[in-house]
C-alpha cells in the first residue's frame, strides 16, 4: 500500500431530486451490458454506458449528429452525420456516415448527398462489411405527374421517392454502390390507364400506390432500415405511410408490408395497427418476429406509444401469407409494453426499442431522452434520462430535462465482441460534471473529494495504475468497493454511498 486517505462527509446532506442520469434500477433483474445512445440536440459525441449510468467510452466527431449510432464488432463506431447544406432538409437529414475507432480515430468517412439525394435518418452493417443507407431522392412536378400522381396530392414543388443502397467502402473517404432499390422503379396508380403503372391497387402489395399517403414532397419518409441474412432481405419502416416492408435482395420485390392495409387498398380505418412507427428490428436470434417501437401518434383512442413484436406468416416455402386481396397477416401484434395504453408512454416522433437477450425489452421515449427497460411481464426495472441538452449543454441534476431528444439507443452484452480487449473504465456519470481527462501536478498519486450535497466524488489521479476504491460508513464499517481496477492519470467522477468515509488503496 503505497498511501492510505480517509475523508467523511456530512450526515446533513441536502439530496436533491434525481431528474437526469439513472432514475432508478433493480440490478437483479436488468440485463447487465453497455448502453449507447447518441443526444440529437448537442454537436457531435456519442456516450457509451453502464447500467449505473457511469459512462465507460465516447466518441467524438466535427460532423453533426444524423441520427444512428451503432457498435461494430471490432469496438468501432458506426454513425450517421448530418451535411452542411440545405437541398432536401428536415427530420433525420444526413448526408454522411463515418466509422469512428474506439480511441477515436475516423477510419472512413463517406459521403452521399447532392441538390437532388440525400441520405438520411438510418444505417445498417452488413455480414460482408459493406452498409445499407436510405436515401431520398426528388423527382419534380412533372415527373411525378407523368408517373400518374394527381395534382391534388402534390402541394409542394417535388416528390421524393426513397431508395436503399449497399455500399462498400473502398477507402478512407469513398465507396462503391454495389445494389440498390428504388421506391420509384415500384410504383402503382388506378386513376389513369393512359399513364404508366396503371393496375388494380389491392392485387399488387408489391408495389405502391403513388396517390396514397400525404400530400407533401416527402410522402413516404423512411425512418429505418435492417437487413435479414437468412433471407437475403431488408426491411424499412416507412413513417408516413404507417407501414413496414420488406425487400428481397435478390428479386428486387417488395414482398411483405405490414401495419395499414389501407395503402394497398386492402383493409379499412379499423385494421390499421401502426401510427408514425419507428425502429422496425428483426428479434435477435429470431427472423420470424419483428419489434417496432409504435408511436401511436394519432392512434385511434388517443396518442399513446407501444412497442409492439409481430410473426411474420412465413409458408413452408418462404412465401409471405397472404389469402387473396386481404390484408397481410398477423391481424394484431402483441404489445411487449407498456401494460396498458397512455399518454405517460408516449413518444411523438423519433424514438425505438429493442428485445434484449434475457427477454427484457429496453425503450427510449425519443423526444424525452428517456430509457425504459421493462420484464416480460411488463415491470419497469431500469430507468435513465439522457442529461445532454441543446448544443451539448449538460442538465444540471433536479433540474427539468428540455432539448434531450434520442432518436433510438442499443445495450450490447459485456461479452460482446466489441468489448474485447478494450479498456471500460468507469468515467463517472454524464449529470456530475465534465468527463475529459486532466493532467494533475499534485506530488500524491491521488486526491478525493466528496460533493456535499450529493452522492459522487470526484477522484484525480495522478500517476496511472491499479486502484481499489472502498467506501465505509461513519462507524467504519465496510460497505463496499466502488472501484477495483485500472486508472489512467486524469479527474474521475464516481458514485459513492452516501454519508460515507472513503479509502484509496495502491
Amino acid at each position: 500500500m503505497r498511501y492510505l486517505l480517509v475523508l467523511l462527509v456530512s450526515a446533513h446532506c441536502l439530496i436533491a431530486q434525481r431528474t437526469v442520469g439513472l432514475i432508478s434500477s433493480d440490478p437483479s433483474a436488468c440485463f447487465d451490458g453497455y448502453t449507447l445512445f447518441a443526444p440529437v440536440n448537442q454537436r457531435a459525441t456519442t456516450y457509451l454506458i453502464d447500467n449505473d449510468g457511469q459512462v465507460v467510452n465516447t466518441w467524438n466527431s466535427n460532423i453533426p449528429p444524423g441520427q444512428a449510432v451503432m457498435l461494430l464488432d471490432d469496438g468501432s463506431l458506426l454513425r450517421t452525420g448530418s451535411a452542411n447544406v440545405q437541398a432536401m432538409g428536415g427530420g433525420g437529414a444526413g448526408g454522411i456516415v463515418e466509422r469512428i475507432s474506439w480511441d477515436g480515430t475516423t477510419l472512413w468517412r463517406y459521403e452521399h448527398y447532392g441538390t437532388s439525394y440525400r441520405s438520411h435518418h438510418d444505417v445498417e452493417i452488413m455480414p460482408n462489411g459493406n452498409v445499407l443507407l436510405l436515401v431520398w431522392e426528388s423527382h419534380t412536378l412533372e415527373e411525378a405527374f407523368a408517373a400518374g400522381r394527381l395534382p391534388s396530392r402534390l402541394v409542394e414543388n417535388a416528390l421524393w421517392s426513397e431508395r436503399v443502397i449497399e455500399v462498400q467502402p473502398t477507402g478512407p473517404t469513398s465507396g462503391t454502390v454495389v445494389w440498390s432499390w428504388n421506391s420509384w422503379d415500384h410504383l402503382i396508380q388506378d386513376v389513369d390507364p393512359n399513364k404508366p403503372n396503371f393496375g388494380v391497387v389491392n392485387q399488387n402489395p408489391d408495389r405502391i400506390d403513388i396517390n396514397a399517403g400525404g400530400n407533401r414532397s416527402d410522402w413516404l419518409h423512411a425512418n429505418s432500415v435492417r437487413y435479414n441474412p437468412l433471407r437475403d432481405e431488408v426491411m424499412i419502416s416507412i413513417h408516413h405511410l404507417n407501414e413496414i416492408w420488406i425487400v428481397s435482395r435478390k428479386s428486387g420485390k417488395l414482398v411483405y408490408r405490414w401495419g395499414n392495409p389501407q395503402i394497398y387498398k386492402a383493409g379499412s380505418a379499423a385494421q390499421q395497427r401502426l401510427w408514425g412507427q419507428h425502429d422496425a428490428r428483426w428479434v435477435p436470434g429470431d427472423w420470424n418476429r419483428v419489434s417496432i417501437f409504435n408511436n401511436g401518434n394519432g392512434r385511434t383512442g388517443g396518442n399513446a406509444s407501444s412497442v409492439d413484436l409481430i410473426e411474420l406468416p412465413v409458408n413452408a416455402d418462404g412465401v409471405y401469407r397472404r389469402t387473396g386481396t386481404a390484408a397481410y397477416e398477423p391481424a394484431q401484434s402483441t404489445m411487449l409494453y407498456p401494460e396498458s395504453l397512455s399518454n405517460r408512454f408516449f413518444g411523438q416522433n423519433i424514438s425505438g426499442a429493442t428485445i434484449l437477450p434475457n427477454g427484457n425489452v429496453l425503450s427510449c421515449v425519443g423526444p424525452s431522452g428517456m430509457f425504459i427497460e421493462s420484464t416480460p411481464d411488463k415491470r419497469e426495472v431500469w430507468r435513465y434520462v439522457n442529461p445532454v441538452g441543446q448544443n451539448g449543454t449538460i442538465i444540471p441534476q433536479g433540474s427539468t430535462p428540455r432539448n434531450n431528444m434520442v432518436f433510438k439507443i442499443y445495450r450490447y452484452p459485456k461479452d460482446a465482441p466489441a468489448f474485447e480487449g478494450k479498456r471500460l473504465s468507469r468515467r463517472g456519470r454524464i449529470e456530475d460534471g465534465p468527463l475529459s481527462v486532466l493532467e494533475s501536478a499534485n506530488e500524491r498519486d491521488a486526491d478525493i473529494k466528496l460533493m456535499y450535497g450529493s452522492d459522487h466524488a470526484c477522484v484525480t489521479i495522478t500517476n496511472p495504475g491499479s486502484y481499489r476504491l472502498v467506501a465505509y460508513d461513519i462507524l467504519g464499517r465496510e460497505l463496499g468497493v466502488i472501484y477495483d481496477g485500472w486508472y489512467e492519470a486524469g479527474v474521475y467522477t464516481i458514485s459513492v454511498p452516501r454519508y460515507s468515509a472513503f479509502v484509496v488503496r495502491q
